[in-house]
Protein backbone atom coordinates (compact mmCIF):
# COMPACT_ATOMS: atom_id res chain seq x y z
CA UNK A 1 0.00 0.00 0.00
CA UNK A 2 1.55 3.23 -0.89
CA UNK A 3 2.02 6.02 1.83
CA UNK A 4 -0.17 8.69 2.53
CA UNK A 5 0.98 12.32 0.45
CA UNK A 6 1.52 15.03 2.28
CA UNK A 7 -1.04 18.09 1.94
CA UNK A 8 1.37 20.73 1.81
CA UNK A 9 -2.27 23.27 2.17
CA UNK A 10 -5.14 23.03 5.02
CA UNK A 11 -7.77 22.95 2.92
CA UNK A 12 -6.57 20.02 0.93
CA UNK A 13 -5.39 18.45 4.16
CA UNK A 14 -9.04 19.27 5.79
CA UNK A 15 -10.98 18.86 2.80
CA UNK A 16 -13.19 15.74 4.72
CA UNK A 17 -12.42 15.63 7.80
CA UNK A 18 -14.72 16.20 10.83
CA UNK A 19 -11.53 16.64 13.54
CA UNK A 20 -9.02 19.53 13.58
CA UNK A 21 -5.83 18.02 13.16
CA UNK A 22 -3.34 17.77 16.15
CA UNK A 23 -1.00 20.24 14.17
CA UNK A 24 -3.67 22.96 14.46
CA UNK A 25 -5.22 22.22 17.94
CA UNK A 26 -4.30 25.13 20.69
CA UNK A 27 -2.68 24.41 23.76
CA UNK A 28 -5.82 24.54 26.69
CA UNK A 29 -4.86 27.70 28.13
CA UNK A 30 -4.01 29.37 24.61
CA UNK A 31 -7.75 28.79 22.88
CA UNK A 32 -10.09 31.23 21.78
CA UNK A 33 -12.73 31.52 24.08
CA UNK A 34 -15.52 32.45 21.87
CA UNK A 35 -18.58 32.95 24.62
CA UNK A 36 -16.66 36.14 26.03
CA UNK A 37 -16.64 38.45 23.09
CA UNK A 38 -18.86 41.61 23.17
CA UNK A 39 -20.63 40.85 19.61
CA UNK A 40 -21.81 44.54 20.08
CA UNK A 41 -24.66 46.23 17.44
CA UNK A 42 -23.09 47.76 14.48
CA UNK A 43 -19.47 47.40 13.26
CA UNK A 44 -17.69 47.46 16.69
CA UNK A 45 -15.27 50.04 15.71
CA UNK A 46 -15.77 53.69 14.49
CA UNK A 47 -17.42 53.98 10.77
CA UNK A 48 -16.21 56.91 9.37
CA UNK A 49 -17.88 58.38 6.22
CA UNK A 50 -15.13 59.32 3.77
CA UNK A 51 -17.83 61.63 1.79
CA UNK A 52 -16.12 64.65 2.34
CA UNK A 53 -12.44 63.92 2.73
CA UNK A 54 -11.88 65.71 -0.51
CA UNK A 55 -14.52 68.47 -0.15
CA UNK A 56 -15.73 71.18 2.73
CA UNK A 57 -15.92 68.71 5.78
CA UNK A 58 -12.32 67.49 5.64
CA UNK A 59 -11.68 68.96 8.90
CA UNK A 60 -14.34 66.81 10.91
CA UNK A 61 -13.53 63.45 8.49
CA UNK A 62 -9.81 64.32 9.94
CA UNK A 63 -10.47 64.73 13.40
CA UNK A 64 -12.84 61.44 13.10
CA UNK A 65 -9.52 59.80 11.83
CA UNK A 66 -7.50 61.62 14.69
CA UNK A 67 -10.08 60.12 17.56
CA UNK A 68 -10.38 56.69 15.96
CA UNK A 69 -6.47 56.24 15.52
CA UNK A 70 -5.58 57.43 19.13
CA UNK A 71 -8.50 55.53 21.42
CA UNK A 72 -9.44 52.43 18.85
CA UNK A 73 -6.42 52.07 16.30
CA UNK A 74 -8.92 50.77 14.00
CA UNK A 75 -12.07 52.18 11.86
CA UNK A 76 -14.18 51.61 9.06
CA UNK A 77 -14.28 53.74 6.16
CA UNK A 78 -17.68 53.97 3.88
CA UNK A 79 -17.23 56.18 0.32
CA UNK A 80 -13.75 55.14 0.00
CA UNK A 81 -13.09 55.79 -3.86
CA UNK A 82 -12.98 51.93 -4.42
CA UNK A 83 -15.63 51.24 -6.85
CA UNK A 84 -18.28 48.07 -5.75
CA UNK A 85 -17.50 46.06 -9.07
CA UNK A 86 -13.82 46.12 -8.32
CA UNK A 87 -14.12 45.31 -4.58
CA UNK A 88 -16.75 42.07 -5.92
CA UNK A 89 -14.12 41.51 -8.58
CA UNK A 90 -11.48 41.23 -6.25
CA UNK A 91 -13.31 38.92 -4.32
CA UNK A 92 -14.53 36.61 -6.98
CA UNK A 93 -11.12 35.79 -8.21
CA UNK A 94 -9.86 35.13 -4.63
CA UNK A 95 -12.38 32.55 -4.30
CA UNK A 96 -12.04 31.02 -8.02
CA UNK A 97 -8.24 31.18 -7.16
CA UNK A 98 -9.16 28.94 -3.59
CA UNK A 99 -10.97 26.74 -5.21
CA UNK A 100 -8.90 26.10 -8.60
CA UNK A 101 -7.36 22.10 -7.83
CA UNK A 102 -4.88 21.12 -5.72
CA UNK A 103 -2.31 20.61 -8.70
CA UNK A 104 -2.77 24.53 -10.04
CA UNK A 105 -2.91 25.73 -6.47
CA UNK A 106 0.50 24.26 -5.93
CA UNK A 107 2.64 26.06 -8.48
CA UNK A 108 2.47 28.64 -6.48
CA UNK A 109 3.28 27.12 -3.45
CA UNK A 110 6.72 27.69 -1.46
CA UNK A 111 7.31 27.73 2.60
CA UNK A 112 10.34 30.24 1.88
CA UNK A 113 9.10 33.23 3.99
CA UNK A 114 11.26 35.86 1.94
CA UNK A 115 9.58 35.23 -1.47
CA UNK A 116 7.52 38.04 -2.60
CA UNK A 117 5.03 36.06 -4.12
CA UNK A 118 3.76 32.79 -2.31
CA UNK A 119 1.33 30.31 -1.91
CA UNK A 120 1.35 28.99 2.02
CA UNK A 121 -0.31 28.30 5.45
CA UNK A 122 -0.43 29.03 8.56
CA UNK A 123 1.90 32.04 9.01
CA UNK A 124 5.54 30.34 9.58
CA UNK A 125 5.27 26.80 9.04
CA UNK A 126 9.10 26.57 9.35
CA UNK A 127 9.29 27.88 12.77
CA UNK A 128 5.81 27.36 14.18
CA UNK A 129 5.02 24.64 16.89
CA UNK A 130 1.54 25.00 16.52
CA UNK A 131 -0.58 25.89 12.89
CA UNK A 132 -3.04 28.39 12.03
CA UNK A 133 -6.53 28.12 10.26
CA UNK A 134 -5.56 29.31 7.17
CA UNK A 135 -4.12 29.14 4.04
CA UNK A 136 -2.67 32.59 1.94
CA UNK A 137 -1.49 33.73 -1.02
CA UNK A 138 1.29 36.80 -0.48
CA UNK A 139 1.64 38.89 -3.85
CA UNK A 140 4.16 42.45 -3.51
CA UNK A 141 2.19 45.11 -5.26
CA UNK A 142 4.25 48.46 -5.58
CA UNK A 143 6.10 49.30 -7.91
CA UNK A 144 2.89 47.06 -9.75
CA UNK A 145 5.22 46.86 -12.69
CA UNK A 146 7.83 44.69 -11.19
CA UNK A 147 5.86 41.91 -9.46
CA UNK A 148 2.65 41.54 -11.65
CA UNK A 149 4.16 39.23 -14.28
CA UNK A 150 4.95 36.73 -11.34
CA UNK A 151 1.26 36.44 -9.99
CA UNK A 152 -0.36 33.71 -10.77
CA UNK A 153 -1.91 33.78 -14.37
CA UNK A 154 -5.21 31.27 -13.74
CA UNK A 155 -7.46 31.95 -13.03
CA UNK A 156 -7.22 34.41 -16.28
CA UNK A 157 -8.68 37.08 -14.99
CA UNK A 158 -6.06 37.07 -11.71
CA UNK A 159 -3.88 39.70 -13.08
CA UNK A 160 -6.22 42.38 -14.24
CA UNK A 161 -8.36 42.26 -11.44
CA UNK A 162 -6.11 42.00 -8.34
CA UNK A 163 -4.03 45.24 -10.22
CA UNK A 164 -6.63 47.10 -10.49
CA UNK A 165 -7.84 46.53 -7.44
CA UNK A 166 -4.05 47.03 -5.50
CA UNK A 167 -4.04 50.20 -7.86
CA UNK A 168 -7.39 51.99 -5.63
CA UNK A 169 -6.26 50.47 -2.35
CA UNK A 170 -2.48 52.52 -2.78
CA UNK A 171 -4.46 55.31 -3.78
CA UNK A 172 -6.60 55.04 -0.36
CA UNK A 173 -3.82 54.10 1.83
CA UNK A 174 -1.76 57.62 0.32
CA UNK A 175 -4.99 60.08 1.32
CA UNK A 176 -5.67 58.30 4.70
CA UNK A 177 -1.91 58.84 4.97
CA UNK A 178 -2.42 62.66 4.58
CA UNK A 179 -5.73 62.51 6.79
CA UNK A 180 -3.84 60.81 9.53
CA UNK A 181 -0.39 63.72 9.36
CA UNK A 182 -2.78 66.52 9.51
CA UNK A 183 -4.73 65.01 12.65
CA UNK A 184 -1.76 64.93 14.52
CA UNK A 185 -0.94 68.44 13.38
CA UNK A 186 1.73 67.93 10.31
CA UNK A 187 2.02 68.80 7.14
CA UNK A 188 -0.58 66.92 4.83
CA UNK A 189 2.36 64.96 2.98
CA UNK A 190 4.61 64.40 6.03
CA UNK A 191 3.68 60.59 6.77
CA UNK A 192 3.79 59.95 2.72
CA UNK A 193 7.48 61.47 2.87
CA UNK A 194 8.45 59.66 5.89
CA UNK A 195 7.94 56.38 4.42
CA UNK A 196 10.54 56.51 1.77
CA UNK A 197 10.09 55.07 -1.68
CA UNK A 198 7.44 52.90 0.25
CA UNK A 199 6.13 49.07 -0.38
CA UNK A 200 2.71 47.34 -0.59
CA UNK A 201 2.25 43.70 -0.24
CA UNK A 202 -0.92 41.74 0.33
CA UNK A 203 -2.15 38.53 1.58
CA UNK A 204 -5.07 37.28 0.05
CA UNK A 205 -6.51 34.51 3.04
CA UNK A 206 -8.71 31.74 2.75
CA UNK A 207 -10.15 30.51 5.84
CA UNK A 208 -11.82 26.73 5.50
CA UNK A 209 -14.85 25.73 7.51
CA UNK A 210 -13.51 24.46 10.76
CA UNK A 211 -15.21 21.17 12.17
CA UNK A 212 -13.60 22.37 15.72
CA UNK A 213 -13.17 26.52 15.77
CA UNK A 214 -12.93 26.48 19.36
CA UNK A 215 -9.81 24.76 19.23
CA UNK A 216 -7.81 27.06 16.74
CA UNK A 217 -7.19 30.55 15.82
CA UNK A 218 -7.53 31.89 11.90
CA UNK A 219 -5.15 34.02 13.54
CA UNK A 220 -4.20 34.50 16.80
CA UNK A 221 -3.85 37.99 18.54
CA UNK A 222 -0.98 40.10 16.96
CA UNK A 223 -0.80 43.43 16.31
CA UNK A 224 0.23 44.70 12.12
CA UNK A 225 4.37 45.33 11.46
CA UNK A 226 3.73 47.72 8.38
CA UNK A 227 1.79 51.36 8.73
CA UNK A 228 -1.51 51.10 7.65
CA UNK A 229 -3.65 48.12 6.52
CA UNK A 230 -6.95 48.27 5.00
CA UNK A 231 -9.07 45.02 4.87
CA UNK A 232 -11.20 43.90 2.44
CA UNK A 233 -14.02 41.10 3.83
CA UNK A 234 -16.14 39.26 2.15
CA UNK A 235 -19.82 38.97 5.03
CA UNK A 236 -18.29 36.16 7.06
CA UNK A 237 -17.32 37.52 10.20
CA UNK A 238 -14.48 36.46 12.10
CA UNK A 239 -12.28 39.59 12.68
CA UNK A 240 -12.16 40.10 16.21
CA UNK A 241 -10.17 43.70 18.15
CA UNK A 242 -9.18 43.76 21.64
CA UNK A 243 -10.21 46.82 23.64
CA UNK A 244 -9.63 47.08 27.38
CA UNK A 245 -8.92 43.44 27.77
CA UNK A 246 -11.69 42.40 26.14
CA UNK A 247 -12.08 40.88 22.50
CA UNK A 248 -14.76 43.06 20.31
CA UNK A 249 -16.49 41.18 17.34
CA UNK A 250 -15.38 43.43 14.38
CA UNK A 251 -18.74 42.51 11.98
CA UNK A 252 -18.63 43.19 7.99
CA UNK A 253 -20.59 46.10 6.54
CA UNK A 254 -21.41 46.08 3.15
CA UNK A 255 -18.80 48.30 1.07
CA UNK A 256 -17.19 49.66 3.32
CA UNK A 257 -12.94 48.28 4.60
CA UNK A 258 -11.35 47.67 8.03
CA UNK A 259 -8.32 50.25 8.73
CA UNK A 260 -5.84 49.53 11.12
CA UNK A 261 -2.85 51.28 12.44
CA UNK A 262 0.32 49.16 12.20
CA UNK A 263 3.49 49.35 14.28
CA UNK A 264 5.32 51.96 11.81
CA UNK A 265 2.54 54.45 12.78
CA UNK A 266 2.68 54.20 16.11
CA UNK A 267 6.63 54.90 15.70
CA UNK A 268 6.32 57.96 13.64
CA UNK A 269 3.20 59.46 15.43
CA UNK A 270 5.63 58.85 18.66
CA UNK A 271 3.07 56.49 20.69
CA UNK A 272 0.37 59.09 19.72
CA UNK A 273 -1.75 56.59 17.95
CA UNK A 274 -1.65 53.12 18.57
CA UNK A 275 -1.15 49.16 16.98
CA UNK A 276 -3.98 47.50 18.20
CA UNK A 277 -4.21 43.36 18.75
CA UNK A 278 -6.37 42.02 16.73
CA UNK A 279 -6.80 37.79 15.94
CA UNK A 280 -8.90 36.34 13.44
CA UNK A 281 -11.44 33.33 14.47
CA UNK A 282 -13.31 30.80 12.57
CA UNK A 283 -16.75 28.66 12.33
CA UNK A 284 -17.85 25.49 11.17
CA UNK A 285 -20.39 26.29 8.94
CA UNK A 286 -18.45 28.68 5.90
CA UNK A 287 -15.36 29.44 4.24
CA UNK A 288 -14.14 33.35 4.92
CA UNK A 289 -12.04 35.23 1.96
CA UNK A 290 -10.34 37.93 3.40
CA UNK A 291 -8.19 40.40 1.79
CA UNK A 292 -5.48 42.83 3.77
CA UNK A 293 -3.43 45.57 2.01
CA UNK A 294 0.19 46.04 3.82
CA UNK A 295 1.01 49.54 3.11
CA UNK A 296 4.45 49.82 4.03
CA UNK A 297 7.63 52.15 4.39
CA UNK A 298 10.32 50.89 1.77
CA UNK A 299 13.15 48.53 3.21
CA UNK A 300 15.90 51.76 4.02
CA UNK A 301 13.02 54.23 5.28
CA UNK A 302 14.46 55.28 8.80
CA UNK A 303 11.18 55.53 10.87
CA UNK A 304 11.54 57.99 13.39
CA UNK A 305 8.79 61.34 14.27
CA UNK A 306 8.57 64.33 13.12
CA UNK A 307 10.43 66.85 15.76
CA UNK A 308 7.09 68.39 16.88
CA UNK A 309 5.69 65.34 17.87
CA UNK A 310 8.97 64.90 20.31
CA UNK A 311 7.90 67.46 23.68
CA UNK A 312 8.64 67.31 27.18
CA UNK A 313 5.30 65.54 27.60
CA UNK A 314 6.23 63.07 24.74
CA UNK A 315 9.57 62.08 25.04
CA UNK A 316 10.80 60.21 22.22
CA UNK A 317 9.23 56.85 22.35
CA UNK A 318 11.69 54.77 20.14
CA UNK A 319 15.10 55.37 18.74
CA UNK A 320 15.31 55.86 14.92
CA UNK A 321 14.99 52.60 12.82
CA UNK A 322 14.69 50.87 9.59
CA UNK A 323 11.94 48.88 8.05
CA UNK A 324 14.25 46.38 7.40
CA UNK A 325 15.90 46.30 10.47
CA UNK A 326 12.50 46.20 12.51
CA UNK A 327 10.76 43.38 9.86
CA UNK A 328 13.90 40.99 10.65
CA UNK A 329 13.08 41.58 13.82
CA UNK A 330 9.61 41.11 14.01
CA UNK A 331 9.78 37.82 11.56
CA UNK A 332 12.67 35.94 13.83
CA UNK A 333 9.97 37.02 17.15
CA UNK A 334 6.93 35.65 15.01
CA UNK A 335 3.48 36.51 14.96
CA UNK A 336 2.49 35.90 18.65
CA UNK A 337 5.60 37.36 20.27
CA UNK A 338 5.26 40.18 22.90
CA UNK A 339 5.69 43.62 21.08
CA UNK A 340 8.38 44.29 18.99
CA UNK A 341 7.98 47.68 19.10
CA UNK A 342 9.34 47.58 22.59
CA UNK A 343 13.02 46.23 21.02
CA UNK A 344 13.32 49.88 20.17
CA UNK A 345 12.88 51.70 22.74
CA UNK A 346 15.37 54.34 23.84
CA UNK A 347 18.34 53.20 26.14
CA UNK A 348 17.47 55.01 29.16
Amino acid sequence: MAPAIAKPLLSDLVAHSTKVPSSHVRAVGDRPDLADVDHESGAGIPLIDLQQLDGPGRRGVVEAIGTACEKDGFFMVTNHGIPEEVVEGMLHVAREFFHLPESERLKCYSDDPKKAIRLSTSFNVRTEKVSNWRDFLRLHCYPLESFIDQWPSNPPAFRQVVGTYSTKARALALRLLEAISESLGLERGHMVKAMGRHAQHMAVNYYPPCPQPELTYGLPGHKDPNAVTLLLQDGVSGLQVQRDGRWVAVNPVPNALVINIGDQLQALSNDRYKSVNHRVIVNSESERISVPTFYCPSPDAVVAPADALVDDGHPLAYRPFTYQEYYEEFWNMGLESANCLDRFRPIV
